[in-house]
């Protein structure tokens, strides 16, 4: 990786906020730290500035790489650096882990400050709005009134469009990929699926397995093998996998005789050890919980008569945990609303993981994007 094309070493920061956030569940954190990323220069007028959402298991750390650790790369390199599609010599962008993430920010596995324990199963359930109104008092930490954009994919998507709900004089633009206005009823048994693994491991001790010193390795390690079979299309499964066999023959046993067992093995038990439970609990129940036109009567049309935002929309044709036809139901609600529109989808074999990965059609389409936002700004 040249230097051109990286932002090099990065380093997080925690910022900590001291005022109570009310939260939609009726509860209230007395204070939160939130951990943050950031890439580029903020100009003086602070209009540049660019909040990367992050989805299910990913965190702060967009871009660039921690020194010393081998395989660090940001869970979004290919996208934000200089030069690149979301270039950091023009922007400045933030990235941020959510509440009741487990990579610094203020979860689960924190310390409750009223009982000097973890908080366990005692952390409240967040939603996306929840994480967006602790996102804007960040935004008030930097001094921006406004973000040139907000942009994510998947569960980010879903952060960036209620970004432009709840603050629509805030969002310049609002970038929503490979996402959706609200779970299928598939979607949120998937989502269910994987949480009973969790919460039936003999470990999981009703979510308070830090005071016994043990992870429930085992149903995490089943929800993140449901969870990525549906994050890859059939084809790219077919293409990566087939029927090959590990050892060239049958087992006639239980042990591993395919090679796409094998790889959800590999990935169930590489997820076991570096997530947290509690937050994989949390974070698939703010999927199922978000719906903007839950007030509206379904009326996604009314739902997003508060936005003011230009939008880009992106979608892929073989993600059919979050369809196009999906992105096209928000495309046509934000039209019926005669707002500024750009759409593509995109024809990718990878499924929803497409969002994630190098595709010169797709970046092309956020490079543009990004370079309408500059000329704005210029």
């Amino acid at each position: 990786m040249s230097a051109n094309q990286s932002v090099g070493f990065v380093k997080p920061e925690l910022i900590e906020f001291t005022a109570p956030l009310l939260l939609e569940c009726g509860k209230s954190l007395t204070s939160y730290s939130l951990m943050v990323e950031t890439y580029g220069m903020l100009n003086s007028e602070k209009s540049n500035a660019v909040l990367v959402c992050h989805a299910l298991n990913a965190s702060h750390h967009v871009a660039g790489l921690y020194e010393g650790q081998e395989k660090s790369e940001g869970w979004w390199d290919n996208m934000v650096g200089p030069g690149k599609p979301l270039d950091t010599n023009r922007f400045f962008v933030i990235g941020v882990n959510n509440l009741g993430s487990c990579f610094g920010s203020t979860g689960p596995s924190s310390i409750n400050p009223q009982t000097g324990k973890p908080y366990g199963a005692d952390f409240p359930f967040v939603t996306v709005q929840d994480w967006v109104n602790a996102q804007v008092r960040l935004a008030d930490h930097f001094g921006i009134d406004k973000f040139a954009a907000v942009m994510g994919g998947s569960l980010g998507g879903m952060q960036a469009l209620q970004w432009s709900l709840s603050y629509p004089d805030r969002v310049g633009h609002c970038m929503v990929i490979a996402s959706t206005p609200k779970l299928s009823a598939q979607n949120i048994a998937f989502n269910e699926v994987a949480r009973q693994a969790i919460v039936t491991d003999p470990d999981f001790h009703g979510g308070n397995y830090y005071e016994h010193d043990v992870v429930p390795k085992r149903g995490l390690r089943l929800a993140r093998m449901i969870g990525h079979i549906t994050y890859l299309s059939g084809d790219d499964m077919a293409e990566k996998f087939g029927r090959t066999l590990r050892n060239g023959d049958y087992n006639y046993g239980l042990e591993v005789d395919f090679q796409v067992e094998s790889y959800l093995r590999y990935q169930g038990d590489k997820f076991a050890d570096y997530f947290d439970a509690n937050t994989y609990l949390l974070i698939t129940k703010a999927l199922d919980y978000f719906d903007p036109a839950r007030h509206t009567g379904g009326d996604l049309v009314k739902a997003l008569e508060a936005a003011k935002a230009k939008f880009l929309l992106v979608s892929f044709t073989t993600d059919w945990r979050f369809a196009p036809e999906r992105t096209r139901e928000i495309v046509e609600a934000l039209m019926a609303n005669q707002r500024d529109v750009t759409y593509a989808e995109i024809d990718a074999p990878h499924g929803h993981d497409a969002f994630l990965l190098t595709d010169e059609r797709y970046h092309n389409v956020v490079r543009g994007y990004f370079e309408r936002i500059a000329k704005e700004l210029a």
